[in-house]
């Protein structure tokens, strides 16, 4: 067992090239499928997820290859269409491989998806989706068995704007027959970088960032070399980080644009930010503005990944901030944890109310998922004394060496290796 520890109250200054996008690169880790030959992608996080998708595509019969913080992949020699229960168990993006399965026409097994446990994120909009473009799909016992022998292009309208059934349908549709119309479609960056790499292997995207996409399918793609975009929820969480405390932090590769809403919401409260040559630069002298109501939507919108650390952010905020979380209704399980810390929130329904207070302090604190743990981080970095943070293999599955980069801008953090401690001492 991991814990994370930090000695708080050291402000941040420094330079930080951010991660490459977790949310860019597992679709298009499983995109690589499609490609005859092999492809090149750079800028890959070390995040638990993305080994666990290399080792799903290994099991798939894939050549991958990694080299710093690049991966070769070659699928031609894919054998395999059964998904291994163990790795689906530990990720839900697992089901993004499902698509471009089928676009290999091939039969294929799957049991449904796991990972972190923040609310419902039923598949049944990708089931839909594919059964419209011709595969045949049963449920039974736990799994799901998918057949197509060739997939045509459809005109599919989501329920509701989902980025893992977007990105599905855009894989399954990619050497489809015809052309495949997604409306209410997911406006995400993340699905822009999809585009970009997928066009590069020649296929017919367009329209991603839009809430109409369309694919027009392609007999084959073949192999390119590509670029991951920087991760907006990893710089977010720097930004948030670096306003909590105070000091002064350039994001290295970061645009405004590629951050959407969070610079926003960090200039509403009160961060001084700047976009400059090569990336975003964020002042603070750490003091923290409330934000009368803060709501998670879909891209545009603020998102959901970055709301537990913007309301550990404005935990020391002067005044009164609302955030409302409308996509998972387990998302507020920080909370708890920052009240041992001294933080002043009361939730009505999906609506946390969090009065600021002027000081937070260190407690032993656990991570019940991704963003809840890099929030306790945040918590931490600002506390007086020390904290203790366990539940850091959450942490892990979407931060590249968090504790490293956080200790060169001038934080007392350190994962450490602790095999006494069990849960229910936390």
């Amino acid at each position: 067992m991991l814990k994370c520890v930090v000695n708080g109250s050291n402000k941040l200054y420094g330079d930080v090239r951010v991660q490459g996008s977790k949310n860019a690169s597992l679709p298009i880790l499983a995109a690589a499928i499609l490609c005859e030959g092999e492809t090149v992608i750079h800028n890959i996080p070390d995040i638990t997820d993305i080994g666990i998708m290399l080792n799903l595509l290994r099991e798939l019969g894939c050549k991958v290859t990694e080299e710093g913080k690049s991966v070769i992949i070659n699928s031609m020699e894919l054998n395999c269409m059964y998904v291994r229960d163990e790795l689906v168990a530990q990720m839900r993006s697992s089901i993004i491989i499902l698509g471009a399965l089928l676009s290999r026409g091939q039969d294929v097994k799957i049991s449904y998806p796991g990972g972190c446990s923040i609310g419902l994120r039923p598949i049944d909009l990708h089931l839909k989706a594919l059964k419209k473009l011709g595969a045949d799909i049963r449920e039974e016992n736990g799994y799901i068995f998918c057949k197509a022998t060739r997939l045509k292009g459809a005109d599919i309208s989501l329920d509701f704007p989902s980025v893992g059934a977007t990105e599905n349908i855009i894989l399954a549709s990619a050497t489809a027959e015809g052309t495949c119309v997604i409306r209410n479609a997911a406006k995400e960056p993340e699905i822009i970088d999809l585009q970009g790499y997928l066009n590069a292997c020649g296929a017919r995207v367009s329209g991603a960032g839009t809430d109409t996409v369309t694919v027009t399918g392609v007999p084959k793609l073949r192999c390119s070399e590509y670029t991951i975009m920087a991760d907006r929820i990893a710089a977010g969480t720097y930004m948030a980080a670096c306003h909590m405390t105070g000091g002064d932090v350039f994001l290295r590769g970061v645009t405004r644009e590629g951050i959407g809403a969070i610079y926003d919401t960090m200039l509403a409260a009160g961060a001084d930010m700047r976009e400059q040559r090569d990336g975003l630069r964020i002042s603070s002298d750490g003091r923290v503005k409330p934000i009368d109501k803060l709501t998670t939507m879909p891209y545009p919108g603020f998102p959901t990944d970055m709301q537990p650390q913007i309301s550990t952010m404005l935990c020391v905020a002067d005044g009164v901030s609302i955030v409302k979380e409308t996509i998972f209704e387990n998302r507020f399980r920080h909370i708890v944890q920052l009240l041992k810390m001294g933080a002043d929130i009361t939730t009505e329904g999906n609506t946390a109310i969090i009065k600021g207070v002027s000081h937070l302090y260190g407690a032993r604190v656990y991570a019940e998922d991704l963003r809840a743990g890099a929030a306790l981080i945040i918590a931490a970095l600002r506390a007086e004394g020390q904290s203790e943070i366990y539940g850091v293999n959450y942490i892990l599955r979407g931060y590249d060496d968090i504790d490293g980069t956080l200790r060169a801008l001038g934080a007392d953090i350190k994962i450490v290796e602790n095999i006494k401690e069990e849960r229910a001492s936390v």
